[in-house]
């Protein structure tokens, strides 16, 4: 951890200088047969989600509201907080050329006309990232907080939304807040799913229901009911990266972790798990907005969620994806990759 301390210490101005480069690539259409031949390749994902997602305020068992549902029977303010930095990510992706995934919460279809339709438009593969955001287990207990009848009807409901929305096949998937457990990739797999990508290996956290000593950051293939890599299907799982340091695995996958650790320790490890194979970066639209978000929430259990947010975390996300020297590609694929192997 001295050594994740370090670098957030010597982040210099260099790091949060935002220069879009003057012209574009063009075309964004992604040469999948292309990128399969290099070496190793970062999948570059967003998170789509608003303010009022995060556990602290719908979602889980310490929220705010009980759900989406109870937030907008209550809430008669502005809520959209997406819609403006979520155009700001399309044009930075435009700008440095690069096809991303962007897991999306189904219910933004619905709350944000036009939005996912564009970024689908714009040539990115979209994800899904659950129907309103609700973790799949209990943060504290680990427990499963849906029958699993109730999460496929759940999932299927939010595949389906995503894909009569935009025409595209769904087939990757993120848990959302990144709560997840065996029982949950196989509840995908039935739904249709080809490809998670949760999981999050690391020393200062486990949001998962079991130990992840056999987690790496490379894709694998999981068993049925677990996590644990070995597997025997269809189903591919692409983990999150980590900085293996001598007093623990720093976290390293992006959202956050880029306000709060900064670019340089953030980029470290996912240029370490890229010298064991393909890695995954991501962040969201809202960890790049300008504007201060209502004072909603559990903040005892997030009190300082959203610092570091803004202008410095985009110029951090934008002069990390300029120095990551590999490919920068979709998930979907990580996954062709892993499914060739």
């Amino acid at each position: 951890m001295t050594e994740a301390r370090s670098e957030l210490e010597n982040e210099t101005e260099d790091d949060v200088v935002l220069e879009y480069e003057d012209e574009t690539t063009g075309s964004v259409e992604l040469e999948y047969e292309e990128e399969i031949e290099s070496e190793s390749a970062l999948a570059v994902s967003v998170d789509v989600e608003d303010w009022y997602h995060v556990p602290a305020v719908t979602g889980s068992s310490f929220s705010e509201y009980e759900d989406v549902h109870e937030f907008f029977d209550q809430w008669d303010e502005e809520y959209d907080y997406l819609t403006e930095p979520t155009h700001r990510t399309l044009d930075l992706f435009d700008n440095l050329g690069i096809t991303a995934t962007f897991f999306v919460v189904a219910d933004v279809v619905d709350n944000y006309p036009g939005l996912v339709e564009e970024i689908a438009e714009r040539g990115h593969e979209i994800g899904c990232h659950g129907l309103h955001h609700e973790c799949a287990i209990d943060p504290d207990t680990k427990e499963p907080r849906f029958t699993r009848e109730e999460y496929k009807e759940q999932i299927g409901t939010a595949k389906q939304k995503l894909e009569e929305a935009t025409g595209q096949e769904v087939v990757g998937f993120r848990a959302p807040n990144a709560y997840v457990g065996g029982w949950v990739l196989d509840v995908l797999e039935e739904v249709g799913f080809k490809y998670d990508s949760s999981v999050a290996r690391n020393s200062l956290y486990n949001k998962t229901d079991q130990r992840l000593d056999t987690v790496g950051t490379t894709s694998y293939t999981p068993c049925f009911g677990s996590l644990d890599p070995g597997g025997d299907r269809e189903l591919v799982e692409l983990p999150w990266p980590y900085y293996d340091a001598k007093l623990g695995k720093i976290p390293a996958a992006g959202g956050p972790l880029i306000r709060l650790f900064g670019r340089r320790v953030v980029q470290a490890g996912i240029e370490q798990s890229l010298r064991r194979g393909d890695s995954v970066f991501y962040f969201h639209p809202i960890d790049i907005a300008r504007e201060s978000f209502p004072k909603v929430g559990n903040t005892r259990r997030r009190p300082a969620y959203w610092i570091g947010k803004g202008w410095r975390a985009e110029r951090r996300v934008q002069k990390l994806l300029q120095k990551i020297d590999v490919p920068l590609v979709p998930c979907e694929c990580l996954f062709r990759r892993a499914a060739l192997e």
